[in-house]
């Protein structure tokens, strides 16, 4: 049923595993959503329970203001969020959980982002957003960053 209701993009990147993670822990407003839009990360509280606050605006004005928990943080291995929760375990409208995992593999980190839906109709309507366009943008700017990293 999971897949049923999963969109994931994964990518070999050049960069070793601890270099990926800082550029996803440390500089995540930088590489978050597709440019021209922008995000600003208000709250990180990267632990298990921690609050996520994300503001993306886009070049129009537009703002979209998340919120969510992260429900696992496992260092330079999986970063688990979901908005089904604001802070405090209070629940909210559900869309999705998000898994961002890293392994090593050939040298780099083998990165995979995965959008897990409630519904078969939340899936599809997130697919007609863009996922995998603005997802694997987003991951370009992310290697860009874990790469000028590495290289420092």
């Amino acid at each position: 049923m999971t897949a049923a209701h999963e969109l994931s993009i994964t990518r070999l990147i050049d960069a070793p595993v601890a270099a990926v993670w800082r550029a996803w822990t440390e500089d995540t407003g930088a590489w978050f959503c597709p440019k021209p839009w922008t995000a600003e990360f208000v709250t990180q509280e990267l632990v298990a329970g921690g609050r996520s606050q994300i503001v993306m605006r886009g070049p129009g004005g537009e703002e979209n203001r998340l919120e969510g928990v992260y429900l696992e943080v496992v260092p330079q291995v999986r970063i688990v969020a979901t908005d089904a929760f604001t802070a405090g375990w209070h629940p909210a409208g559900p869309f999705m959980v998000r898994i961002d995992s890293f392994a090593e593999e050939a040298g780099g980190t083998r990165y995979t982002a995965t959008a897990r839906h409630w519904t078969a109709e939340a899936k599809a309507s997130h697919a007609a957003m863009g996922f995998e366009a603005g997802w694997n943008a987003a991951a370009d700017q992310l290697e860009a960053i874990a790469r000028r990293l590495a290289s420092e």
